[in-house]
């Protein structure tokens, strides 16, 4: 039986809201998220330690969070002795920003708990911790945002592409937080854990003011495919200039996975607007191009040429329109076609959906919020996250790896990776409503953990996870 529309539900929360890149405003809701979001608009100084005071007006402020508008105060908090209303408000105010600290250390904690593969010892290695720094094979904070990775199977080797945000962050009067265009980062690894660092694949442009990869416009979201007909590797990337008006796909190819690319050029797919971007390559070699389009409100999804290096200009199909989805992230499984999206929130989390096809061209349906477990809101709002690609996984059938990035906009340098285990839990909760069946898609499930890591010979195993 076919996807019908009325399979489609909405979230009956909703989203948090704030400004897409294109400015148009959302409107705000799920305000219990307020306190996380703190943590964007905070000056982002690092505390490692409270001591027992700051701990109790934090635990204090919490239960503030929770009351009720006709709730004692006194009963709550306990007895005090009068005090002046001024010092009242100066010590709630300071409460409030001690728990902003502590959020701020919990989403970005310090140099003294990275995951450093270089000095790791046994019974660490393996163990991915979302959120930390994680750096490379030298000790070197991983510079792959908003990117993802590629297999390649003849050499058993990982290769992951992102963005090198390894410089100052701009804050323009107008417009996002930005950094200069350094180029496409490439790191291959052979466990998903311990990466090397193999240059920049891409280079950005310092002289040439003409040029897509000038270093004051905008480069986002590689993804990498291989042409198995013409043994090209194909990267197509997010391009625009910096009040992100060009809204364009650029394309560049390689002979080697590790590059150098050359960049080929760039358009508006189907002419129409494109900013947050992926590609997907089918089980047949059909490769697909998705992109958010129409200022961000709807996803199109086209066909790439048989050399992938140009879009089919015909056949392109629109998906999930007026929902306002980004980032979207494909993968598949026995046979159906999943996507995870984000809303347009530009660097401020919000909630994840994931949504399911029986054809790359649709017709989508969505699913609902994958993120399971955390604290109460935090799986609201993806873990503090926006993904970028969902991995599959040589010799699990049925796990993935969500991968996402938790942006932090006052210093850009320092956006951490969220990789969390995806998997395929069983038959969906929803059904058809006309008559008695289960659907043909599975439960999407993405996990909170603060540490885990891939069952030993993964690539051989059946999906046992590891973690505390």
């Amino acid at each position: 039986m076919g996807f019908k529309a009325k399979h489609e539900f909405q979230l009956k929360k909703m989203r948090l809201g704030f400004k897409c890149h294109d400015s148009i405003p959302i409107i705000l809701g799920q305000i219990r998220c307020l306190h996380l979001i703190i943590v964007v608009n905070f000056h982002y100084k690092m505390i490692e330690n409270l001591d027992d005071n700051a701990q109790e007006k934090v635990e204090k402020v919490e239960k503030w969070n929770k009351l009720e508008e006709n709730e004692d105060l006194e009963e709550t908090f306990g007895a005090v002795a009068p005090v002046e209303p001024a010092t009242t408000a100066k010590a709630l105010e300071e409460s409030k920003e001690l728990l902003a600290q502590r959020r701020l250390a919990f989403l970005f904690p310090g140099k003294t708990s990275v995951i450093d593969p270089s000095k790791v010892n046994g019974s660490e290695y393996g163990y991915f911790y979302p959120g930390r720094t994680w750096l490379d094979s030298v000790g070197k904070p991983i510079q792959a945002h908003g990117g993802g990775v590629m297999y390649v199977a003849e050499t058993q080797t990982f290769y992951w592409y992102g963005e090198n945000k390894n410089g100052a962050t701009i804050h323009p009067k107008q417009g996002t937080a930005r950094v200069d265009v350094l180029g496409i980062s490439c790191y291959s690894s052979k466990d998903l854990w311990t990466w090397n660092y193999k240059g920049l694949a891409l280079k950005a442009e310092r002289r040439d003011k003409s040029s897509d990869l000038y270093f004051l416009n905008v480069v986002e979201r590689p993804k990498v495919i291989y042409n198995d007909n013409t043994k090209q590797y194909i990267m197509w990337m997010h391009i625009d200039n910096s009040n992100y008006s060009k809204a364009s796909v650029g394309v560049a190819v390689s002979p080697n996975p590790e590059g150098p690319f050359e960049y080929v050029g760039s358009k508006r797919p189907h002419g129409c607007d494109s900013r947050d971007m992926t590609i997907f390559k089918d089980d047949d070699g059909q490769a697909y191009l998705i992109y958010s389009s129409s200022v961000n409100t709807e996803l199109h999804i086209g066909p790439l040429t048989e050399d992938y290096m140009d879009i089919v200009e015909r056949g392109s199909k629109k998906a999930l329109v007026k929902q306002r989805r980004e980032a979207p992230a494909v993968f598949k499984h026995r046979g159906m076609y999943y996507m995870v999206t984000s809303g347009c929130t530009s660097w401020a989390p919000n909630r994840a959906l994931v949504h399911v096809a029986e054809s790359m061209l649709g017709q989508w349906v969505t699913l609902g919020d994958p993120c399971v477990g955390g604290e109460e809101d935090f799986g609201s709002i993806t873990f503090f996250s926006q993904g970028t690609f969902v991995l599959p996984l040589p010799g699990l059938e049925n796990t993935f790896i969500f991968m996402a990035d938790r942006w932090r906009p006052t210093d850009l340098r320092d956006s951490r990776y969220v990789w969390l285990p995806l998997t395929m839990d069983g038959p969906a909760d929803t059904a058809s409503d006309d008559e008695f069946e289960f659907p043909p898609w599975l439960r999407v499930s993405i996990h909170w953990y603060e540490r885990w890591k891939l069952p030993e010979g993964w690539d051989n195993l059946h999906p046992v996870l590891t973690s505390l």
